[in-house]
């Protein structure tokens, strides 16, 4: 649940509280205006535009606060309507949201008070009180039964009373008992006394929701299905109601009252289901477009419900991935399965469960659609595709029927089963013909409906849309075979075949294409604006395709259009979404009757309405902005790019811009060059918005890790403006923080100080030293000092605009956030761990309340935090935040989103901690596969994935499969990002020490020492990562035994850093503890004990006496002492260490498992006489 509060600087500010404890609020009971505030105003901040939702704000804000609250729920603004998930659960949340409200505060637009006298009195607004049209709405009855507390408003806010003190007079205007008023508990009311309430009650926007208002009355709780009719609804209301004795079921549609034809299919279904002993029995109906296989299908569900009151019916929409995934989410509400409720579940485990529960049922699933899914498990997680095999029960007791047009996807499901639907007969095509009139015919029209139906090729659809028409239009079946004929040379001339499948018969090619034809004829004469919606419909997505988009004079205009496509059966509403859907062969021949009728007109003409409604690029927009991104990239793919057109041009922008705040770089780089070409050719090489628009294609290849190509673009960018528009110019700045970030990741961390230092100078000078700009550069030098591990630099800085952005921004502005989080990141580094945990949980918590605990940000600094716990060995604590940001990153951005492999390589590496390899290498070839497919082979992020599983199998002993990983690695990064990058060094080091586990020293040795050389000369003698080489070439020099080499560097290391770093910094403590293994092999034991009781101690100060790595000294002092011949000592000391292991780490991680078998070889040395 959403709500708004202003914060303390007068911001109104929208806080999530799901998974959080929700505070007293105000609710607000209201009619909807067409001028209200929507959630995306909120976020934009233009709500203020809005007079009359603004007014309604401001009423329930300052009532709010003069009750002592300092939340409020206004509906408009805090349902997100373009998230169609979350506005079906609103609905059935919606009686409590209102129940559990502090206060309810109804604010009565059509209820006056002119006269100034105090207290209000009756005679001052009774009679308009009573003439109400809010004690005529449907959804205004629970918001009125379900509060305590409810006060009502005139619109001049002033207040009339109070459902306490008004009860008589609202029970003489509604006839709800005065108990119910006053809050009796709503099952001392039988049902069918509660849903009289309703009986004089009308809905403004749906028919449906005359039914739907009454989910919370009557405690019921089901799926909205809204285009399905009053009736429908009320039948599944009444089945809900009944549903205490019989199985749970989903069917999304009524029966259809006229269905016809069909009986042997129909029959032969039936038969055929449960009849295979041993597992799901699956059936499969396949038939060209049009044939009725979903109407088939749907009857034998109502059939099977009837018959058998103990067979649960589930319903799936199978047409594409997330649709699927939503039936699976219903299923999942209805069959109450654990996670159901949970935004943030993931959905793919939330399938498993449900199929799972499934299994154990009698029960009838049905996947319609079934064409755009993966049909068999690949087994490699490659995709985010639905994958069949996953999401079906393996059950005797369960059967499931899809339906295809594809008779390849058929047999790959049914192979024995499947059930073939061509043309009707002539019998079923003239029951079907007399239905759908809802008349008989009469013995002078029975020759010529035949003529008809024989013309239509006996398709079920081109029948139901000629009786539609027919009926519509109130022509006799005689006229509309003429018009028909009429037309057939122009169906013939502008349609190919669009049926999916030859149809027999002697009738036109096409028949759709002809009823079509002569629809659009008649609804043109009936409703002009109706036809225009249809050919803007043939320009998007067929599917979901918004109300906002068709324009018109007035809501009514708009709706009486869409009655008119409805009734003549063109297409299926779907209101819950605002949104309507046309079958694909409508679509299809609506298409082809455009090319030669203005199909570059219309598609003009839908951009123009696409732009009019596309949201910009801001987060909260993303649900509004993928409902719309298919119908915009429809329409830009079927136009041309034209220097001309301003308004493709700028959709084409504001499309990439989405898609590359969604993570979809190589689609947003396709637009983005389009932008680019055509505002060369249109205003030049170096007019501002053509830098722009190269500037954007720059960032695209920077995150798709192409960062060649971005630099070359950056510095293109940056000159031009330097020339044009001056060094100092603001535009020119930011160019050149372009490209010393992209020089940052190419680990050119001098060129990159260099420009940040100049930016951030010129800043300062130019716009002051608090200005935003002037902090963000700072910033990004901070960032550079941290990676050349100037992390003393970077903190000062840090610190500094920190304590800047907290003074001008707010401690709780996302800027000022973002740069506690550097600051704690910097902390990390220095080994102060403690003091970044603090910030981190700071930073996660703000986040939380400010943003959402899904929002990007939010969950960045929850990962920031879980590394924490895992670098003080927390690896349960970083566990348990690492599966929770992966479960909303999956649903909030989709299992291939960058975002969300990070934080699955994450995971994988905290199980690598744990001693959990195989864990491990399950998810990190996961991420690997799937940034090979999205991101490419040679992405900077595919080489981390491949370098992360190679260590696995370092771990696991796979040496030489660890071996070819870091081959093919450390080739791609020399070749893409060069030999001296740190990252090539980075994977010649993990080469080199997987030679060491193959006991191959001399080639680790060599690799070791050009690592250890280059690093000395592109990052400098005492950065970290040349420390670290050096550390791990004195490493391989103590496996060749060459001990006092490996001293030499030893020692070296431990002082830099000492000097760099601090003597109590964790790598400070690994290069001391490196030393006192050498000393040991040298046979200096008190040398080697006495610096390992340093490290140890230490390392309990700093790190905690059960960290894993003071628990690896503790282990490494016990082998010096037995060493020494001082087993006692040893012997308890390690004895010791295993039983804190197994409590840390668990009886089975490695380390553990190596104590155990220490300890019992020095007990059995013990017995056999040892002292």
């Amino acid at each position: 649940m959403r709500l708004l509060h202003y914060d303390a600087l007068g911001r109104l500010v929208l806080t999530d509280f799901r998974g959080k404890t929700t505070p007293r609020y105000a609710i607000l009971s209201h009619r909807w205006s067409d001028s209200e505030a929507l959630i995306e105003d909120i976020s934009s901040g233009t709500y203020k535009e809005k007079e009359e939702g603004y007014r309604k704000l401001r009423f329930c804000a300052n009532q709010a606060v003069q009750d002592g609250l300092q939340y409020f729920w206004i509906d408009t603004c805090c349902i997100d309507r373009w998230n169609n998930n979350e506005r079906s659960k609103a609905i059935n949340s919606m009686f409590q949201w209102y129940k559990n409200a502090a206060r309810c505060y109804v604010f009565l637009l059509d209820v006056s008070v002119s006269t100034a006298t105090e207290p209000v009195q009756p005679s001052d607004w009774e009679a308009s009180f009573r003439a109400s049209a809010w004690f005529t709405r449907g959804w205004t009855l629970q918001e009125l039964i379900a509060p305590v507390s409810v006060e009502f408003f005139s619109r001049e806010r002033r207040r009339i009373g109070d459902k306490k003190s008004l009860d008589q007079l609202i029970h003489d205007i509604t006839n709800i008992p005065l108990a119910a008023l006053r809050n009796r508990p709503l099952h001392e009311f039988n049902t069918s006394e509660r849903r009289r309430w309703v009986e004089t009650r009308r809905t403004k926007e749906e028919e449906e929701d005359i039914v739907y208002c009454l989910l919370g009355i009557l405690g019921v709780s089901m799926p909205t299905a809204y285009g399905e009719g009053q009736e429908s609804a009320r039948s599944r209301l009444q089945a809900e109601l009944e549903e205490t004795n019989n199985a749970p079921s989903i069917i999304q549609f009524s029966q259809n009252p006229r269905f016809v034809g069909r009986e042997s299919q129909l029959a032969e279904l039936e038969a055929k289901l449960f009849s295979n002993e041993h597992t799901t029995t699956t059936l499969a109906i396949v038939g060209p477009g049009g044939t009725g296989k979903t109407q088939l299908a749907l009857e034998v569900a109502h059939r099977t419900r009837q018959k058998n009151k103990n067979c649960s019916v589930l319903w799936m929409d199978a047409s594409d991935e997330v649709s699927l995934y939503q039936s699976y989410a219903s299923v999942a509400q209805k069959l109450n399965i654990a996670g159901w409720d949970d935004d943030q579940a993931d959905i793919k485990q939330l399938v498993k469960r449900c199929v799972v529960e499934i299994s154990a049922r009698h029960c009838l699933l049905i996947f319609d659609n079934t064409e755009h899914i993966t049909l068999q498990s690949s087994g490699s997680s490659t995709t985010e595709a639905a994958d069949l095999a996953n999401c079906l029960p393996q059950s005797k007791l369960c059967s499931v029927i899809f339906t295809t047009t594809n008779t390849d996807t058929a047999r790959a499901l049914a192979p024995q089963n499947i059930i073939s639907l061509r043309e009707l007969t002539l019998d079923a095509a003239l029951k079907m013909l007399q239905v759908r009139l809802a008349r008989p015919l009469a013995n002078t029209e029975q020759q010529e409906a035949e003529h008809l139906l024989r013309a239509l090729s006996y398709l079920p659809l081109a029948v139901m849309q000629a009786a539609a028409c027919i009926k519509a239009s109130g022509m006799t079946v005689q006229e509309y075979r003429s018009r028909l004929d009429d037309h057939k040379k122009l169906a013939i001339e502008h349609s190919g075949d669009l049926s999916e499948g030859k149809l027999q018969g002697a009738g036109v090619k096409d028949p759709v294409a002809a009823t079509l034809f002569l629809s659009i004829y008649e609804i043109r004469r009936d409703n002009a604006l109706a036809a225009d919606y249809l050919f803007l419909v043939a320009c998007v997505e067929r599917k979901d395709i918004s109300l906002d988009l068709l324009e018109a004079a007035s809501p009514q205009a708009r709706e009486d259009a869409i009655r008119v496509l409805d009734k003549y059966a063109l297409v299926t509403r779907r209101p819950a979404e605002s949104a309507l859907d046309v079958h694909r062969l409508v679509h299809r021949a609506l298409r082809k009757q455009l090319q030669a009728q203005g199909l570059k007109q219309w598609t003009q003409c839908t951009i123009t309405q696409l732009l009019r409604v596309f949201p910009d690029d801001n987060h909260s927009n993303r649900s509004k902005w993928r409902r719309l991104l298919p119908h915009a990239q429809y329409a830009l793919s079927h136009s041309q790019m034209n220097e001309d057109d301003n308004e493709r041009l700028h959709l084409a922008w504001k499309c990439a811009m989405t898609l590359h705040s969604d993570g979809r770089y190589e689609e947003a780089e396709e637009l983005f060059v389009q932008v680019m070409e055509t505002r060369k050719t249109k205003l030049g090489a170096d007019h501002p918005d053509t830098l722009t628009s190269i500037a954007n294609l720059a960032s695209t290849y920077w995150n798709q890790g192409r960062w060649n190509d971005a630099e070359k673009l950056n510095v293109q960018v940056m000159e031009t403006r330097k020339t044009k528009l001056g060094a100092g110019h603001p535009s020119t700045l930011n160019s050149m923080a372009n490209l010393a970030s992209t020089y940052r990741n190419q680990g050119r961390w001098d060129d990159a100080e260099k420009l940040e230092v100049q930016v951030m100078e010129t800043r300062k000078t130019k716009l002051g030293a608090d200005h935003p700009s002037t902090l963000n550069s700072m910033a990004n030098l901070a960032l550079t000092y941290w990676n050349q591990g100037r992390w003393n630099d970077a903190e000062k800085l840090n610190v500094q605009v920190m304590e800047t952005r907290k003074t001008k921004l707010g401690a709780d502005h996302p800027d000022t956030l973002t740069s506690i989080a550097n600051l704690a990141s910097t902390y990390r580094n220095q080994g102060r761990w403690d003091d970044a945990e603090k910030l981190f949980v700071q930073v996660m918590e703000t986040r939380k309340t400010k943003l959402g605990a899904d929002h990007r940000s939010t969950l960045n600094s929850m990962a920031n935090l879980a590394s924490t716990y895992r670098n003080q060995g927390r690896w349960d604590d970083a566990e348990k935040l690492f599966v929770q940001v992966i479960k909303t990153s999956k649903t909030k951005l989709g299992a291939d989103h960058p975002d969300t492999l990070t934080s699955i390589a994450n995971l994988a590496s905290t199980y690598r901690n744990q001693g959990r390899w195989d864990d491990a290498e399950k998810l990190e070839v996961q991420v690997m596969k799937t940034s090979k497919t999205k991101l490419g082979a040679d992405h900077p992020d595919t080489l981390n994935s491949m370098a992360n599983l190679a260590s696995t199998y370092r771990n696991q002993g796979r040496w030489n499969d660890a071996e070819k990983l870091e081959v093919q690695v450390m080739k791609t990064r020399k070749t893409k990002l060069g030999a001296g990058h740190p990252s090539t060094l980075n994977s010649m080091a993990n080469l080199a020490s997987t030679y060491g586990n193959q006991g191959r020293w001399n080639d680790a040795e060599k690799l070791e020492v050009q690592v250890m050389k280059t690093s000395k000369t592109k990052l400098g003698a005492d950065h970290p990562d040349t420390l670290n080489s050096i550390a791990n070439l004195a490493s391989t020099y103590w496996n060749q035994g060459r001990w006092n080499d490996a001293e030499k560097l030893n020692v070296q290391v431990m002082e830099t850093r000492k000097t760099k770093l601090g003597a109590d910094h964790p790598s400070t403590l690994n290069s001391m503890a490196n030393l006192a293994s050498t000393y040991w092999n040298q046979g200096r034991w008190n040398d080697a004990e006495k610096l390992n009781v340093q490290v140890m101690e230490t390392r309990k100060t700093k790190l905690g006496a059960d960290h894993p790595s003071t628990l690896n000294s503790m282990h490494n002092l016990a082998f010096m002492l037995q060493s020494q011949a001082r087993h006692v000592e040893a012997l308890a000391l390690i004895e010791k260490c295993f039983q804190s292991r197994q409590q840390v780490l668990g009886e089975q991680h490695p380390y553990t498992q190596s104590s155990f078998d220490t300890l019992n070889s020095w007990r059995a040395e013990c017995s056999d006489g040892n002292p």
